[in-house]
């Protein structure tokens, strides 16, 4: 059975980036881990950082506008060998359509749409850990995360110089600018 969930954090730690996803009004969340670029998207749209061009996930989302279809929720919907699954669920046409896609996507155009996001009951029961493992251990808040994004995204900013890679180095200037302010809008 599916049951409404929101993203409670994004976290890294040594095994990489995690997307904490917690069922509404439980001590219970999972960890879902993710690439570093997703993990940023996802912060980008949870910041509601204005970007110039779009991202992936406002591609999609400029498309289903396009096409008069609205997302109208998203499912992590089971974990098979160590790997989630989720689906895009969108009305278009009269009817509801379903749409495969990795739970980090799903993810990332739930944060920009504010679409509802679900959770099938037999993930969390395999998969979940109590929050009170996870604030024990100091988990990092979300500005913290996003300052830690900044730091990694300053790091590469100045390879790419070291590298001459210039188109690189803006890219990453504009980003890092970008998400600045809106990190200061927030505070």
């Amino acid at each position: 059975m599916l049951v409404e969930a929101e993203i409670w954090t994004i976290a890294r730690n040594d095994q990489g980036n995690a997307v904490l996803v917690r069922p509404l009004g439980s001590d219970t969340a999972v960890p879902i881990f993710i690439g570093q670029l997703e993990a940023q998207s996802i912060l980008i749209g949870m910041g509601n950082v204005p970007m110039p061009r779009p991202l992936t996930h406002d591609l999609f989302l400029n498309l289903f506008k396009k096409l008069k279809a609205e997302v109208d929720r998203i499912e992590i919907t089971s974990l098979k060998e160590g790997t989630f699954f989720s689906r895009i669920i969108i009305n278009y046409a009269g009817g509801k359509h379903v749409i495969d896609a990795r739970p980090s996507d799903s993810l990332g155009i739930a944060t920009r749409c504010k679409c509802p996001i679900f959770i099938d009951e037999t993930i969390v029961d395999e998969a979940g850990i109590m929050l009170s493992t996870i604030t024990e251990k100091k988990l990092p808040s979300r500005e913290e995360v996003l300052e830690s994004e900044l730091q990694l995204l300053q790091k590469e900013l100045e390879k790419a110089v070291e590298m001459e890679n210039y188109e690189e180095a803006a890219r990453l200037r504009d980003l890092i600018k970008r998400l600045e302010e809106g990190f200061n809008k927030e505070k």
